[in-house]
C-alpha cells in the first residue's frame, strides 16, 4: 500500500510571484495585463512593486493573476 501524497500537486510550486508577474509582462506586456486584470498598478504607471505590494494584500487579484499564468503553462 502506498503512502498518500499529503500535498496535492501545485503547478505553482517553487515559482514566485515576482517571478510570475515578470513572465506575463515579458509576454504580454503590461497593457495587456491591465486589460485581462483591471487593476490600477497595471494600468496606470506600472511597475513591478507597485504590483507586487498591491497582489499580496488582494487576494482576488492575486488568483486572476496566477490563473492566467497557470493557463499558459504547457500540459506535458
Amino acid at each position: 500500500m502506498t503512502t498518500p501524497n499529503p500535498h496535492p500537486l501545485d503547478p505553482l510550486h517553487g515559482i514566485t510571484l515576482e517571478n510570475i508577474v515578470n513572465q506575463l509582462v515579458q509576454r504580454h506586456g503590461w497593457s495587456e495585463m491591465g486589460r485581462r486584470v483591471p487593476i490600477r498598478c497595471f494600468q496606470l504607471n506600472p511597475t513591478l512593486k507597485s504590483s507586487l505590494t498591491f497582489l499580496r494584500k488582494t487576494p482576488w487579484a492575486r488568483q486572476k493573476v496566477e490563473d492566467w499564468f497557470i493557463s499558459e503553462i504547457p500540459v506535458e
